[in-house]
């Protein structure tokens, strides 16, 4: 949690430690001045969308699945309030949140549950079996089971519950992937730490594994061949287990598993949280602004990751992504390379330029705040300290892309637990109402203003100035909104099949 408020307000900064009413003048001016530009850029951001959004749809469905997304018109007037109502709360934060000791006891409330260590150890050992007898039965259904993607427990396991439901579980409640790693659970009766884990490493092995994944996902039919899907779980269990037995199996588990920092990160949203063994429960995202969920480069890098493959896979099953590719694909190059290459190609270059522009601005945000402020803290460590609220914006970003996909297949991924040898061959798929399409966008701006309050804690904690902490955040709110104002043009957006991907 963010440390006691201090007294000190000017430590650490060039401003003078003298002249206390020349001090809240300042202060007061800019808290103006910064709402008074934020108001403006309301303004602004409203022309611009009345100017490109002519009607707006909220799009939702199985985007990894390369299936087109149903649309709902959504009014105008909502779709702009909402922009504008984003805008608008990270200057209220912003600007008039600035009693320490509010933002201090905030985040310090928390209720800590009795220690129960018979029910955590049974829960465990339960867990874990269950895990490893599920990973082998859905391989095994893979390859003998039914290949229609609505009735096969591989892949709806995999992209229902895994992939939809079990971050929603994590980030909502609490981290339960510890208990549930087949992979982790495994790696107990194998001999484990054959060489120390380099530190240079950090998490690069999870953040090169997690843009793997989500290229692997869109560019082979895992989502839609159960054989195929059940290649590649093979292919990662054989991956995470030779490295859990390399290195120590608790620190490749928390460095280099993809899927196990992945859901770490996620659960640093939820209420739910294990501080020193023992279940404490605090108000949703009070750990992003703990100093220590984000330490290194590579923390920020996978953080970015798991915003950036949201928005990719939304932008291509859009119809104007579905355009682009069509648009290189039939350029002049598509007569020198065969289509389905030349597509694969055009969809990884895409993949990766917008990861590394997605890094790289916010990376920069860094670099402007450390100017902006003008302390002794280096633009790395602005960097690093801001970077945990991000999180929120990737839960809202993946509510906002799974809450429709979860509802509509729940049903087939119960019918197909139940009956897993023979389910059936139509399973029933819901259609959620249509107002449930537009929470959508509630979703995403719910994740964004999380992480401007986190971020505006985060800065307070770090710089004892208010003008420092206030200045600190200006670039980080524009880098915020412009992931924001992003997410929300692809649910305007109609939805399209992937193409050349079929």
């Amino acid at each position: 949690m963010p440390s006691m408020p201090s007294n000190t307000e000017n430590q650490g900064t060039n401003e003078p430690t003298s002249g206390t009413s020349i001090q809240e003048n300042a202060s007061s001016t800019t808290a103006l001045l910064f709402s008074v530009r934020f108001g403006v850029q309301i303004l602004a951001w409203t022309a611009i969308l009345v100017v490109l959004v002519d009607s707006v749809a909220a799009a939702n469905g199985m985007t990894l699945s390369k299936q087109p997304r149903e649309s709902l018109a959504v009014p105008q007037w909502l779709y702009l309030a909402t922009g504008g109502a984003t805008i608008g709360a990270s200057a209220l934060l912003a600007s008039f949140v600035t009693d320490r000791a509010l933002i201090y006891s905030l985040h310090s409330r928390s209720v800590t549950l009795p220690s129960m260590p018979a029910i955590r150890r049974w829960t465990g050992v339960l867990g874990r079996t269950f895990s490893v007898l599920a990973l082998c039965l859905v391989v095994y259904l893979g390859y003998t089971g039914p290949q229609l993607p609505s009735a096969s427990l591989t892949i709806l396991v995999t992209f229902v519950g895994v992939r939809a439901g079990l971050p929603v579980v994590t980030y909502l409640i609490g981290n339960p992937w510890p208990v549930l790693n087949p992979w982790r659970a495994l790696t107990t009766i194998l001999p484990t730490g054959f060489y120390e884990y380099p530190d240079s490493f950090n998490r690069w092995p999870a953040v090169a594994g997690i843009l793997t994944l989500v290229w692997i996902e869109v560019v082979f039919p895992v989502s839609t061949v159960p054989s195929v899907l059940a290649t590649g779980i093979l292919g990662y269990s054989l991956y995470t287990i030779a490295g859990a037995m390399v290195f120590d199996s608790d620190v490749w588990f928390e460095h280099a598993d993809p899927l196990s920092v992945l859901f770490r990160f996620y659960g640093a949203v939820a209420p739910i949280q294990l501080r020193d063994g023992s279940v404490v429960i605090t108000l949703p995202g009070s750990e992003l602004a703990q100093s220590d969920v984000v330490t290194d480069f590579s923390d920020i890098a996978f953080i970015i990751a798991l915003i950036w493959e949201l928005t990719y896979s939304g932008f291509i099953t859009t119809t104007a992504g579905a355009r682009a590719i069509t648009t290189v694909v039939e350029s002049p190059l598509g007569t020198m390379i065969p289509a389905t290459p030349l597509a694969i190609l055009t969809y990884t270059g895409l993949f990766v330029t917008g990861y590394v522009v997605f890094l790289g601005a916010y990376w920069y945000a860094g670099v402007i705040a450390r100017r902006l402020t003008d302390t002794y803290v280096t633009s790395r460590s602005i960097a690093l300290r801001l970077a945990p609220p991000l999180l929120a914006i990737a839960a809202g970003y993946h509510l906002a892309h799974y809450a429709g996909l979860l509802v509509s297949l729940s049903p087939a991924l119960t019918m197909a637990v139940v009956s897993p040898l023979s389910p059936p061959a139509n399973p029933l798929v819901l259609a959620p109402p249509n107002w449930f399409t537009a929470l959508s966008i509630a979703f995403v701006l719910a994740g964004h203003l999380l992480a401007i309050w986190e971020a505006h804690a985060s800065a307070y904690d770090l710089f004892p100035s208010r003008l420092a902490a206030i200045r600190s955040q200006y670039p980080f709110v524009f880098v915020m909104i412009g992931y924001t104002i992003i997410s929300l043009w692809l649910l305007s957006l109609p939805g399209a099949t992937a193409p050349y991907l079929g």
